[in-house]
């Protein structure tokens, strides 16, 4: 069932006791058209019981049911819930990170460009899990789920986070506003821009940006999975990607699937 799938993993995550991880790619699902692989994507208009499909697919690889898969309403928040079990579909919180502590509970991290990052300590029983766009990631959203985690008993400098496949800087141009909120945050924010071949446009590094949030909590150990979704249609979705090519669904809005980051704890 699974065999035809397409999985990345990071050594420090494989590392951690009793925790198993999974940053998919698109090899390996039932979609078709835009939507084409291992779509995970409620929000998308493909159809739900494809991505239900691709969803179950997803957990089995990770050794776990269905049902076990616990994702969020994302909204580019610092917002963060400690989820107790798992919930359904229609029940998913308004946040960008989750943390638990009970075995059977995937935390998932639905992205395409934005950066997925990992968390766990094997030996407390903490994982943890967010959504790091750029707004989330300014607003703390990576410290919370840190924070969280210690809530849960794990400790800070035992707690290996690991960065996901997301969009690059060669892929990534902004505008001159994009840079300067940045830079009225921090001055020192400047080192993750370049200069694009656009007069006035920038290019951002949401890797670098985020890597240094990471560290910024004192975690003790850092991954990354360094993966340009833009960069590779084959092996990944991308919102600018498909902005860009002009991707329409069936009603003639711009869609596109979404990729699937997450850990659970084993029972």
């Amino acid at each position: 069932m699974t065999a035809d799938m397409l999985v990345l993993t990071d050594p420090t995550l494989i590392a951690e006791t009793g925790v198993r991880h999974g940053y998919f790619t698109r090899i390996g699902g039932v979609s078709d058209g835009i939507f084409a692989g291992l779509n995970i994507g409620i929000g998308s208009a493909d159809e739900k019981s494809r991505v239900q499909e691709n969803r179950a697919k997803a957990m089995a690889w990770l050794g776990q049911p269905a049902t076990a898969l616990t994702t969020l309403y994302q909204i580019h928040s610092a917002d963060v819930v400690t989820v107790e079990a798992p919930f359904g579909d229609g029940n998913r919180p308004d946040a960008d990170g989750a943390v638990t502590n009970r075995p059977g509970i995937a935390l998932g991290i639905a992205t395409a460009d934005c950066a997925p990052v990992l968390f766990a300590d094997g030996k407390a029983g903490v994982i943890g899990a967010c959504h790091a766009g750029w707004q989330g990631a300014v607003g703390g959203v990576i410290g919370n789920t840190v924070d969280a985690m210690e809530r849960l008993g794990a400790d800070r400098d035992a707690i290996t986070a690991v960065l996901g496949p997301c969009i690059h800087q060669v892929s990534y141009e902004v505008g001159p506003e994009f840079r300067d909120r940045f830079l009225a945050q921090n001055s020192a924010n400047d080192r993750f821009f370049v200069a694009s071949d656009r007069d006035g446009h920038f290019r951002f590094d949401l890797p670098a940006y985020v890597l240094a949030r990471i560290s910024d909590t004192g975690v003790g150990r850092i991954g990354h999975v360094a993966e340009d979704t833009y960069a590779d249609p084959a092996r990944f979705y991308s919102y600018r990607r498909a902005t860009h090519r002009d991707e329409r669904n069936a009603v003639g809005k711009i869609d596109y699937g979404r990729l699937l980051s997450a850990i659970v704890l084993e029972g």
